[in-house]
């Protein structure tokens, strides 16, 4: 279903400027329908399977009633697990982020006691726990109850699957009988029906029907993918099976440019389609797509939406959709026209929730892949370049340069030395240098196994910021050390030897643009993508400063203090 934008659900403008800062485009249809009545102060019902954007449908409303300048409690949401509680109030501090004095903790079983009796103790506007750990609390008398304006139940059916059933009629109990109560729930079944009939007030129910399948002659995979390493994995993909036409899922607006600028700088064919774009710019974007001049498209599901082309090879989730049924619209955009076709997705913690989900919900089984390796890329790109030039020698195309290797055989060099020659600047010019990532030095997990409801996730990394900051994921892990010279400074260049980039062309534009007094440039080091140049360090800042809007060759292109290997 078409949704409103979040802009008109009656959210006030802190929520919503966190919600643009965060890049999503339009609510999930569960977020549409449970929001404005969960604002008007009604009790609801909704049912929608797990990973359909509940924990914003409920989280958004809740921040919205809070009064910050209030230490008491006032929203309590119960989840079944640890895992879900943490990930809900970590949900609740990134759309609250703009909200100044707010204060949420989470509370379960198997954590430092003590911590959570200061972090209650200390003031939290929203409690989020799960009902054994709630009901410690609340016996103690460290959680104080009296203040609760809004009692979220998330997950009930799974709760009472688990035997909370009289935890969470103590926990209800307790609370205020004025309350407004939210039931989120995958299943109506009896134990919730019950549970809605003791504690709900007339509730509105809300229920978000699924009605897309899977297509079958689409070939669904896989992969673990760290968030930093999602752009080196999806470059190995590429490499080794190049595709004709190509889409990107992102689930931000953000992460659709950010994906689309690193895609570039490593020399792919790609350009982005998100709803910031005018209808002007996104007909320019599919037109290119179209005709092939772009192979790698990257977008969201709004910007997508209507995109009817028949010949894309491959669909990359970038980022797992919340929603089951988005992520059956997605993968509908390849396998067409009797064609075969490939779904990818990336997932990493608790990611694979998400992932049982849509198992589930398509009863198909995702195949887990494993992240094909640095050498495993080279070798099939060598494969490449050997069946190109086979298909030129039998087809008799190459009598243009027929001239100057017999000038290279009359100065004594060898046909091997020549066609080998020619090989490593085939492989220079079209390839790239592959980066070491964290995955490449992890054994080799098991295949998972059946699937359960309450299946527990892999730690979640939780040192995984995303790419670090300079040139991010453009780092080449794999180089070796280069000795610096005392007093030099390192800087990284974004443009290399495939760029037609000779060391002359940086010399000239440093000394011209930046001012450096003759003589004074270090060592250059030419990469396939990237260069390394050394300056005095008392220079750095002014280089970076002085080239900030020059082009070299033509091409545009970023200066930064080089970070080195990570």
């Amino acid at each position: 279903m078409d949704t409103p934008p979040f802009s008109e659900l009656g959210l006030p403008a802190p929520l919503l400027a966190a919600i643009e800062t965060l890049g999503y485009e339009r609510p999930s249809p569960i977020q549409a329908l449970s929001i404005p009545p969960a604002l008007a102060g009604r009790d609801l019902v909704g049912l929608s399977a797990t990973g359909s954007g509940k924990t914003a449908a409920f989280t958004l409303p809740a921040l919205a009633l809070l009064d910050v300048k209030s230490p008491a409690t006032q929203v309590l949401i119960v989840c079944p697990t640890r895992e879900l509680a943490v990930q809900v109030c970590e949900e609740v501090h990134r759309l609250g982020a703009k909200m100044r004095g707010l204060h949420a903790t989470p509370v379960y079983g198997g954590a430092p006691m003590d911590r959570q009796l200061r972090a209650l103790r200390d003031g939290a506007h929203i409690v989020v726990g799960t009902p054994g750990r709630l009901l410690d609390h609340l016996r103690r008398g460290s959680f104080n109850p009296s203040q609760v304006r809004m009692a979220i139940l998330d997950e009930a059916d799974r709760m009472l699957d688990m035997g909370f059933k009289e935890e969470m009629d103590e926990l209800l109990g307790a609370l205020p009988p004025e309350r407004q109560t939210l039931f989120f729930s995958a299943t109506m079944s009896a134990g919730v029906s019950r549970l809605i009939k003791s504690f709900g007030k007339e509730p509105e129910i809300i229920e978000i029907q699924q009605k897309a399948r899977t297509v079958s002659t689409v070939e669904q995979s896989y992969f673990e993918v760290r968030e930093r390493s999602k752009v080196e994995v999806l470059s190995r993909i590429l490499d080794m099976n190049p595709p004709r036409l190509g889409i990107i899922f992102c689930n931000t607006k953000r992460s659709v440019d950010e994906c689309t600028e690193h895609l570039i700088n490593r020399g792919y064919a790609a350009d982005r389609l998100h709803g910031d774009m005018t209808q002007m710019m996104r007909e320019r974007v599919l037109k290119r797509f179209r005709d092939g001049s772009v192979e790698l498209l990257v977008a969201t599901d709004v910007a997508a939406r209507g995109l009817d082309i028949d010949e894309i090879d491959i669909v990359f989730n970038y980022d797992l959709p919340a929603d089951p049924e988005d992520y059956v619209h997605r993968i509908g955009r390849t396998g067409r026209a009797g064609r075969s076709g490939r779904a990818v997705s990336f997932v990493f913690g608790r990611d694979i929730y998400r992932l049982q989900s849509i198992e589930r919900y398509t009863r198909q089984v995702i195949r887990r892949e494993r992240i094909p390796s640095v050498e495993q890329v080279e070798g099939r790109r060598a494969d490449l370049i050997f069946d190109t030039l086979k298909e030129r020698l039998e087809a008799g195309k190459f009598d243009t340069y027929q001239d100057n290797i017999d000038r290279l055989l009359e100065q004594g060099h060898t046909p091997t030395d020549i066609a080998g020659a020619l090989a490593t600047m085939l492989r220079e010019s079209s390839g790239r240098e592959g980066e070491l990532i964290a995955e490449d030095r992890e054994p080799e997990k098991p295949e998972r196994k059946a699937k359960t409801r309450d299946a527990r996730p892999p730690r979640d990394d939780r040192d995984d910021r995303g790419p670090r900051a300079g040139h991010g994921p453009g780092t080449k892990f794999e180089r070796g050390p280069i000795p610096h010279e005392p007093g030099m400074a390192r800087l990284f260049l974004s443009l290399g030897k495939t760029h037609g980039i000779m060391a002359k062309d940086i010399v000239g534009m440093m000394y011209r643009e930046a001012g450096l007094p003759d003589g004074s440039l270090g060592r250059i080091t030419l990469f396939p993508r990237h260069t390394l140049v050394d300056v005095p360090e008392q220079f750095a800042d002014q280089v970076i400063r002085a080239t900030r809007n020059s082009k070299l060759k033509g091409k545009t292109f970023r200066m930064d203090v080089d970070r080195g290997p990570a």
